[in-house]
């Protein structure tokens, strides 16, 4: 993960904002310039129409792209200061140009606005290492109902490798054995198999189809629900 990656990691950029902020629009791609460390350095951040943000700093002495800035064995002394004055000119533009995402993608960030606006429950991330793992939960009982995480593709998909966002629910055990053949189902990543099912949020499937499901892995956390089950035991 790139430096301008990490810090705009769930953050969604307000184009209004950005030419308030300095922006301006060059072969449509807004760009930013500024000097820092006493006009030693410049940097030119640059964001195009889909949010992707880049960003380069120069020597200013040379002109050169100054390379050590990316080089983590060398953040430290003099490197590690150049490269926090970046980070904080790259954190001033997300604060007064973002707004703030529970998740990266923009489908997962469409499910949670549809959990809030359907249960009124925001995630919560109770494991700090894993800072992306949000739980969903219903609040008479604190039961999950949900999971959104990023893993690698590798955990699902033996043969594929690279970072995708994905939703654990709870089902019943007939449905996944069925389910886990078709597109987009996975066998439960990390959780018991038999009652929980993975769902890639990469728009293999539609917003709707997967708040069905959820609305059945929330229905197992409803007192009514559990009471009738059972009773049919």
């Amino acid at each position: 993960m790139t430096i301008e990656e990490n810090v705009f990691k769930r953050a969604e950029i307000d184009f209004a904002k950005l030419k308030k902020y300095g922006f301006s629009v060059s072969d449509g791609v807004m760009v930013y310039e500024k000097s820092f460390m006493n006009g030693d350095f410049r940097t030119v951040i640059k964001i195009n129409k889909s949010g992707k943000i880049s960003g380069e700093v120069y020597d200013e002495v040379s002109g050169d792209a100054y390379l050590p800035l990316r080089v983590e064995e060398m953040a430290a002394g003099y490197v590690g200061e150049v490269r926090a004055a970046y980070i904080e000119i790259l954190q001033n533009i997300r604060e007064k140009c973002c707004r703030n995402n529970y998740f990266i993608g923009a489908q997962a960030n469409r499910v949670a606005a549809d959990i809030k606006q359907k249960y009124g429950d925001e995630p919560d991330f109770p494991w700090g290492k894993y800072d992306d793992y949000g739980v969903f939960r219903n609040p008479d009982n604190a039961k999950w109902y949900a999971l959104i995480m990023t893993i690698d593709k590798s955990k699902i998909i033996p043969a594929e490798s690279g970072k995708v966002e994905v939703v654990n629910i709870k089902l019943n055990e007939d449905k996944i054995p069925v389910l886990v053949k078709q597109s987009g189902f996975y066998p439960a990543y990390h959780m018991n198999k038999k009652y929980w099912i993975t769902i890639t949020l990469d728009d293999t499937l539609q917003d709707d189809v997967i708040m069905q499901y959820l609305e059945e892995s929330h229905s197992f956390t409803l007192k009514k629900y559990n009471k009738r089950r059972n009773h049919n035991l």
